[in-house]
């Protein structure tokens, strides 16, 4: 081979090698543009959520052990950075786990921002709450004297008047249970409601009108009261 041979092959194989790097030879960036896709962003999520949610949370994000995810009025309730950071640190307490890397669990950041994205791509509805305001996600206990009352016209009907369990559903004051719970997770049961199972929200407890933001805060704080104390168990939310 003469010597412009061989410069025109070393010259073809540099030129190989920077396209390899550049991820623009043929077909690459065609499989780039599939995999930045939005199906294949949801098809992510929905492998990421399989794997590491559907256990609690059930298999389409309803029907679990824990809160449902497939809630379009729990997506509009809770802060995005809100369930970023359940995800990734957990909650102490309760049975909820830590998934971030830097938190002894086994996900990256990336592979969190895609169950947070894809949580609100796949189950959030825009018109879910027609135009109702929707009660503060947080919000300090409110008086547990009133909030009996308010358990009594919102609730009593189908946990019973005492909270231990009625004919349409079961004991909310049960210890095992509010021991596994926190106070943020009573305050979003009572708003959000539980679709899965048929409780309505913050909106269809008491007929004719809407729970308000201190009759959310003081039923909670009531069942707060129902709680018995568990050693090493952080209080609050």
């Amino acid at each position: 081979m003469t010597v412009v041979g061989v410069l025109n092959v070393a010259v073809a194989m540099l030129l190989f090698v920077s396209l390899a790097g550049c991820d623009i030879l043929p077909g690459r960036a065609r499989a780039r543009a599939q995999r930045d896709t939005p199906q294949a962003q949801t098809a992510a999520f929905h492998a990421l959520y399989d794997q590491q949610c559907a256990g609690c949370h059930g298999r389409d994000g309803r029907l679990g052990a824990a809160r449902p995810l497939n809630d379009p009025v729990y997506l509009a309730l809770v802060p995005s950075e809100r369930v970023r950071h359940v995800i990734a640190q957990g909650l102490p307490g309760t049975a909820q786990p830590a998934f971030a890397l830097s938190a002894g669990g086994s996900l990256t950041d990336e592979q969190i921002e895609s169950l947070v994205q894809g949580l609100q791509a796949s189950w959030s509805r825009p018109d879910v709450l027609r135009g109702d305001g929707v009660p503060p996600y947080a919000a300090p206990l409110g008086d547990p004297e009133r909030g009996s009352i308010v358990f009594a016209a919102a609730c009593a009907n189908c946990h019973g008047a005492d909270g231990g369990g009625g004919p349409k559903a079961r004991s909310i004051v049960d210890p095992s249970y509010l021991a596994l719970v926190s106070d943020q997770h009573l305050r979003t049961t009572v708003i959000a409601g539980r679709a899965d199972l048929g409780m309505p929200d913050w909106r269809g407890q008491i007929p004719g009108r809407a729970l308000s933001p201190a009759d959310i805060s003081n039923v909670v704080a009531w069942l707060v009261t129902k709680r018995t104390p568990v050693p090493g168990r952080p209080g609050g939310s």
